[in-house]
């Protein structure tokens, strides 16, 4: 299934056949659209040189659908080949069927089964971009008091990433109160506005957070460049160390391939910060 190496159910032993349904089967796994899920699902990808480390990837899609091509297949190609058990995860939206806090609960139990697994025994990052990058800081930010949080079949593993990476993310400005463009409606379905609403990552940081790389671009017009400031000064404040790079122009959702533009270098910066923190062998 999008030529994952393994492919693991996330909360029980169901079958993977039918859990969640592509916008088109016989699109390339690179271009792959998730635009319904039903159950969500872990693909694995593998390195040929395994460094002892793992990526959870969570990719964009404004909690509608999910770019789990471009911004999770192609992430995991990138990273499965510096050393990284790259795991791209296929989550539920926050929806009338599904309720508020899907995404995360799904995020969460990625991180437990991945260290289950023993391919993150040296550590476990996680890289995530667009909506899937506000899931991601979601990570490192405290699970709101009022939810229960399902049973885990991995009771005791941390769902704290010990490095993070986060693009074009929209961290807060979509939550009420703090949105950045003036008199900005409510998201529809309800409860992908109050999955903005509750958990707003900046403002709810854990205690000494784990390093972090952070990349926007200063004119997406979708997601304003503030949500980096916030998040980067978020994280600082809390005792964090947080690495900031804003390009002046790339579009929203550069990913990996926007090759003719100065963003496209993002990726060997973020290599080259992954050495320096020391999550990734030289």
């Amino acid at each position: 299934m999008l030529n994952a190496d393994t492919t693991w159910p996330l909360w029980d032993d169901a079958p993977i056949e039918g859990a969640f349904t592509l916008a088109d089967p016989a699109a390339a796994p690179e271009a792959a659209v998730v635009t319904a899920v039903d159950r969500p699902v872990l693909l694995g990808y593998a390195p040929a040189r395994p460094n002892g480390r793992a990526m959870l990837i969570l990719g964009g899609g404004g909690y509608t659908q999910l770019m789990a091509g471009r911004e999770g297949v192609a992430v995991a190609q990138w990273l499965s080949g510096l050393g990284y058990h790259a795991f791209v995860l296929i989550h539920r939206f926050p929806n009338a069927g599904h309720g508020i806090a899907v995404p995360l609960d799904d995020a969460m139990e990625a991180m437990r089964s991945i260290r289950a697994s023993g391919h993150a025994d040296s550590g476990l990052g996680v890289v995530g971009l667009s909506s899937g990058g506000h899931l991601a800081a979601c990570l490192a930010a405290d699970y709101p008091a009022e939810w229960t949080a399902p049973a885990t079949r991995h009771a005791g593993l941390a769902t704290r990433p010990d490095v993070l990476v986060v693009g074009y993310a929209p961290i807060s400005t979509n939550a009420r109160g703090r949105t950045i463009v003036a008199d900005k409606p409510p998201l529809p379905p309800a409860e992908k506005q109050a999955m903005y609403d509750r958990p707003q990552p900046d403002a709810q940081l854990i205690a000494n957070p784990p390093p972090a790389f952070i990349v926007y671009a200063a004119n997406d017009a979708i997601v304003p460049v503030e949500n980096a400031r916030r998040l980067h000064a978020a994280l600082t404040a809390a005792g964090g160390a947080a690495e900031l790079h804003v390009f002046a122009d790339a579009p929203h959702g550069f990913a990996l391939d926007a090759p003719d533009m100065p963003v496209s270098i993002w990726p060997r910066l973020c290599e080259a910060w992954l050495r320096q923190v020391g999550f990734l062998p030289a």
